[in-house]
């Protein structure tokens, strides 16, 4: 049997829908759960939208009943549970999240802890008990608003304490039962937001794509993605299109179902103490990030693991972003990192140092960033590494 198709497992995925008015399904969806709807969002752009208004003139058409729950920022164990505690007295049929990926995070945890109604703190890796979760989850429907965390399409809801972790909730009964997808959300977010998610899908579909668990299905995927961000992410940057909207979308799909079966990579690694550590978003971590690991990476390899698989994949990702299928491996790897350095200054990613981290802070960073996200990167990196990663970005 080749290398190519060892054994491997794909799990649960939502089911679908994708394209531009998708979200005009949502009301007919929802109501095939029943007529009580807890709408779980961020705080002003789907509330003030066009899209909105349809949305809920058909829920009120359809006698549904819902509340609205709105987010602010990241978020984090006390919000879920409060929000948990407030509302769990209401037999809620669905819980529909529809927002950025804080807001689908924290629809995603709440869901789930609704009916039994315990802390989340209970199931946090590597926080609490990390008791097994039992569920049941009350049915989630994910309707994302950005394009960047894939989280409709995970089994994970990160949850952050400022100051202290940033950790996930993770179950495979936390996926959502519908994602749907409609490109045309996108149209409200602004430059700097939709460089910082975009960079965040484009690197979890790299990580996912060189990523020790990655499997003939997900690297098709994750090939797929990253050609459309290749494709679009810029020109969104640059100004909005209804094509450019559907490609990152896209992109970002591809990238959560990839994340969801292979794991990461460092950026992630390092993403998850930086967020829990410092008031920096997850997208700009991983944009400003991205260049530096993948540069650190693919030394790494060329020099401990010359006979990596991530090394052949790097260089395919170089000569399909260079279109010369005739580049050398060295140099295809190379034109991938300056791609990815010049995608840093042409998308105006901040540099670290502009959220207060300094050199002193590296040592207490590294040391947390081990567990996760690293146990998938294509190699161990030493705290050297991983400091030449940071120091790149200060």
């Amino acid at each position: 049997m080749s290398d190519s198709f060892l054994p491997f497992s794909i799990s649960r995925l939502p089911r679908i829908e994708f394209g531009s008015g998708a979200v005009d399904r949502l009301p007919a969806i929802a109501a095939g759960y029943g007529q009580r709807v807890l709408l779980v969002s961020g705080q002003r752009s789907f509330v003030a939208s066009a899209a909105a208004s349809r949305v809920f003139a058909q829920f009120r058409q359809r006698g549904l009943y819902w509340e609205q729950l709105r987010v602010s920022g990241e978020p984090s164990p006390e919000f879920v549970d409060g929000s948990v505690a407030a509302l769990r007295d209401t037999a809620w049929d669905c819980v529909v999240g529809i927002g950025g990926g804080s807001a689908l995070d924290a629809a995603k945890a709440i869901a789930g802890l609704l009916q039994p109604g315990n802390s989340v703190l209970d199931h946090l890796e590597g926080v609490g008990p990390e008791l097994p979760y039992c569920g049941p989850a009350t049915p989630f429907i994910a309707v994302p608003t950005t394009a960047g965390t894939g989280s409709e399409a995970t089994r994970n809801a990160v949850l952050t304490a400022p100051g202290g972790f940033k950790k996930s909730f993770r179950d495979e009964r936390l996926v959502a039962e519908w994602a749907i997808v409609d490109p045309d959300l996108l149209a409200t977010c602004p430059p700097p937001l939709i460089a910082a998610d975009g960079l965040d899908a484009f690197t979890q579909l790299l990580e996912a794509f060189v990523a020790t668990r990655a499997n003939p299905l997900t690297d098709a995927l994750a090939r797929s993605g990253i050609m459309a961000a290749r494709d679009s992410l810029l020109a969104l940057h640059r100004e909005q299109s209804a094509t450019a909207r559907a490609q990152m979308a896209y992109a970002s799909l591809c990238s959560g179902i990839c994340l969801a079966q292979t794991g990461l990579g460092a950026v992630h690694g390092l993403a998850s103490p930086l967020g829990a550590f410092f008031p920096i978003p997850h997208g700009v971590v991983c944009g400003t990030l991205v260049a530096s690991a993948t540069a650190c990476n693919v030394a790494a390899l060329e020099a401990r693991e010359p006979d990596s698989p991530a090394l052949p994949k790097y260089a395919e990702i170089g000569r399909r972003f260079a279109m010369q299928k005739g580049l050398n491996g060295h140099d295809a790897r190379r034109f991938l990192v300056d791609t990815l350095r010049r995608w840093e200054v042409e998308l105006e990613l901040p540099r670290l140092a502009a959220y207060g981290i300094g050199e002193d802070d590296l040592p207490r960073i590294i040391a947390a960033s081990r567990g996760g996200s690293m146990k998938t990167n294509p190699l161990v990196l030493s705290d050297g590494e991983l400091r030449q990663i940071l120091v790149a970005r200060l």
